[in-house]
């Protein structure tokens, strides 16, 4: 069930969405692993999953369009297609890449590579970014596939290449964070973590834009790094290692940072906290205790949030207070949200796709794809949801409100 917590949910905030996507002009005052889990971030908490139970249905979840992508492998490799324009980037783990026009899920190419993709997809400027098993990070023509460009970075890459005006930006599953050209992949910098005998199969994405870049590390850690240098300008400790086992003591931040235009930065961590920071100085501004191994959704003044036991959680951004808690996928390994037009939705281990009121919390649709399992975040367009199944098929949809039974 969805439970409000002390107030209300302000339907005007969902409208300001304040994700960043550009530089912020004042943003700097001064200028051998064991692993745990699937590398798409489907962590064994314990929690035994709950049962679905049947919902009224205010949305109908349609699907548009399907094609085969190929297999993830067993690992579950993480990787994220990308869209950019009308066409929708996805790749197996084998390295066959597709564009296929996200409105009616024609392919307009097809590209099969000797590397194998672990990476998410990053898509920019008519080029296509992605990190391979044997440490390379490859660029493709949007066009047709063509390899632009392709360098060594010191190992296997998960997370998805991280772009600004004139780098990509690449952390590695060594934890090692790495600079290069973007336009010829030549190195510019690169700074090595100290990464613990135990981490999440799982590696979170540098947020980077022109002036620096936040990353967080498997020790817990998260910093922020002059991209002119590597400099580090700040640190901080976001989780401590607790308990007596070496699974007790995960404090991986496996999610991506969150940045405001504002200069707020929000991230999450694995039996750690989810906190809000003054993204200039590392300050803490608030912090709650949660567990958590995935990226969190910023829309106006409400932090979306998927706890490790998967909890979806609305949080007021600007003082942690929690709006409400939708425990009724509790154990179910969600992956992710996404955002589109007032709601969230999630995947889950069974194959099912959940839709979720951002403002009150409750289930308000449900469809089921299949798949081994829905691990990878969905995508949207801001009018449809993107889901690649575990088992590799890509499938479009669109959410039709119907409102409720009477």
């Amino acid at each position: 069930m969805s439970t409000l917590e002390n107030g209300s949910f302000s339907h005007s905030g969902l409208k300001r969405v304040a994700l960043m996507a550009k530089p912020l002009g004042a943003l700097l005052c001064a200028t051998s692993l064991v692993v745990l889990a699937g590398c798409s971030g489907n962590v064994q908490t314990g929690t035994q999953p709950r049962e679905l139970t049947s919902i009224d249905q205010t949305v109908k979840v349609e699907g548009m369009w399907s094609d085969g992508i190929g297999s993830l492998t067993r690992a579950r490799y993480p990787i994220t297609p990308a869209i950019s324009g009308d066409t929708i980037y996805a790749s197996d783990a084998e390295g066959n890449i597709k564009a296929i026009n996200r409105n009616n899920g024609q392919i307009k190419w097809e590209k099969r590579l000797e590397t194998p993709i672990s990476s998410g997809l990053t898509a920019d400027s008519g080029q296509l970014f992605a990190g391979t098993r044997n440490g390379e990070v490859i660029v493709f023509s949007e066009d047709n596939g063509d390899i632009v460009w392709r360098s060594r970075v010191s190992s296997e890459v998960i997370a998805p290449p991280q772009l600004n005006s004139g780098q990509v930006v690449v952390q590695s599953v060594d934890g090692t964070l790495t600079a290069l050209d973007r336009f010829t992949g030549d190195e510019q910098w690169l700074y090595a973590s100290s990464q613990p005998a135990l981490t999440l199969r799982g590696t979170g994405a540098p947020r980077t834009i022109d002036p620096v870049s936040f990353a967080g590390f498997a020790n817990g850690r998260l910093a922020a790094f002059d991209n002119r240098s590597g400099q580090q300008l700040w640190d901080l400790r976001v989780a401590v290692p607790q308990g007596r086992t070496e699974v007790e003591q995960l404090v991986d931040l496996d999610g991506q940072p969150v940045l405001t235009r504002d200069g707020r930065l929000f991230v999450t961590s694995y039996n750690g906290r989810v906190m809000a920071l003054d993204a200039r100085n590392g300050q803490p501004i608030w912090e709650r205790e949660q567990s958590s191994y995935h990226t969190p959704v910023l829309v106006g003044d409400y932090l979306f949030t998927v706890t490790a036991d998967s909890h979806i959680m609305a949080i007021d951004a600007n003082n942690g207070r929690v709006i409400w808690n939708q425990d009724a996928l509790e154990g179910r390994s969600l992956s992710a949200p996404v955002f589109v037009d007032n709601k969230l939705v999630v995947g889950d281990y069974q194959g099912y796709l959940h839709v979720i009121d951002a403002q009150s919390g409750e289930q308000e649709g449900r469809a089921h794809p299949g798949g081994d399992g829905i691990s990878i975040t969905p995508l949207t367009d801001g009018e449809h949801v993107f889901v690649l199944t575990n088992d590799g098929e890509l499938i479009g949809y669109a959410l039709k409100d119907i409102g409720k039974a009477s």
